[in-house]
């Protein structure tokens, strides 16, 4: 999706966005940033964040982007576009800033390895499956499920980086994680109804 060559690392690029003399940071700024590694870097920069523990109600709010972003990758298209409603959420610098300040460590950590290898996974028909798992897993974590969006924006985040630095090795992790994920999820569900069932159960008995 990019050249493979980047002068400023993820991690260089969101503490510029940090760092700078402004008030608010909003979703078009941080998409201007990026330029055209906007699908691989944004899907990190999204999902990151929710794979840690964070506040209740801040997967609803990244998790929106994430939609539009995966649903375009998967289509194929080339330039990231993001409706008026998504590029105009903002954030104070300030919780912009603290919250790359919980996501910089793990990030820098990954940048220290991330090279360009097996790129052979990068090409218009991956990108596009790549894309349509991120928009199952983006459902995934925008829903309200409780504990049960952190692994699935993991494996998203592991995509991002991925397709951003043509890492397959990350492609590959995040393939997995996104397995791991769906089948946790699975399991859950099957647990949630079982619970349901049996109290409503319960409850007849007892009239």
């Amino acid at each position: 999706m990019a050249d493979s060559h980047h002068p400023r690392r993820i991690s260089e690029i969101l503490d510029g966005i940090a760092t700078a003399r402004r008030k608010t940071v909003s979703v078009q700024d941080v998409l201007e940033a990026f330029g055209d590694r906007a699908f691989g870097a944004l899907l990190f920069v999204f999902a990151g964040p929710v794979a840690l523990p964070m506040p209740p109600g801040v997967s609803a709010i990244l998790g929106a982007p994430l939609l539009f972003i995966a649903a375009q990758l998967m289509v194929g298209r080339r330039t990231l576009w993001l409706p008026k409603v998504v590029v105009e959420r903002t954030m104070t610098r300030t919780d912009f800033a603290a919250l790359m300040e919980k996501l910089s460590p793990y990030l820098t950590w990954l940048e220290r390895r991330l090279k360009p290898r097996f790129t052979f996974l990068y090409n218009p028909w991956l990108d596009r499956l790549t894309g349509l798992i991120c928009l199952v897993l983006a459902v995934i974590v925008f829903l309200p499920i409780p504990f049960g969006n952190m692994l699935p924006a993991l494996a998203i985040a592991a995509f991002g980086l991925g397709v951003a630095e043509r890492d397959g090795v990350m492609g590959l992790f995040g393939g997995v994680a996104a397995a791991v994920s769906i089948l946790v999820l699975a399991v859950l569900s099957k647990a949630i109804i079982a619970g349901i069932t049996a109290f409503v159960v319960t409850l007849l008995k007892m009239f």
